[in-house]
C-alpha cells in the first residue's frame, strides 16, 4: 500500500524532504516509523513523537490503509 508521509522540524531535516510517498505492506504507524527511521536515522525516538493519520492524532498501533496521510510530529519548543 502507498502512504503519504509528512515530516516536521528535525524529522524534516533528517529525511531531507517535507513529505514523501512510501510503499509498505499492511501495518500500523509504529511499523511505518520503524521503516522510515531505518532509512533516515531520526534523532528522536518514537516515544517522543506524536502521530497523526489523516489530520487527526492517532494511536501508534492504528492500522494504516492505502492512501492514508501520516504525519510524525516532534515536540515543539518556543520562546
Amino acid at each position: 500500500m502507498r502512504i503519504e508521509v509528512l515530516y516536521f522540524a528535525s524529522l524534516r531535516d533528517a529525511s531531507g524532504v517535507e513529505q514523501e510517498s512510501v510503499e509498505m505492506p499492511e501495518g500500523d504507524a509504529s511499523q511505518l516509523f520503524d521503516q522510515l527511521n531505518a532509512r533516515h536515522g531520526f534523532a528522536l525516538p518514537r516515544e517522543r513523537l506524536r502521530v497523526a493519520v489523516n489530520s487527526e492524532f492517532a494511536d501508534w498501533h492504528r492500522p494504516l490503509t492505502d492512501g492514508d496521510e501520516v504525519a510524525f510530529i516532534p515536540p515543539v519548543s518556543g520562546g
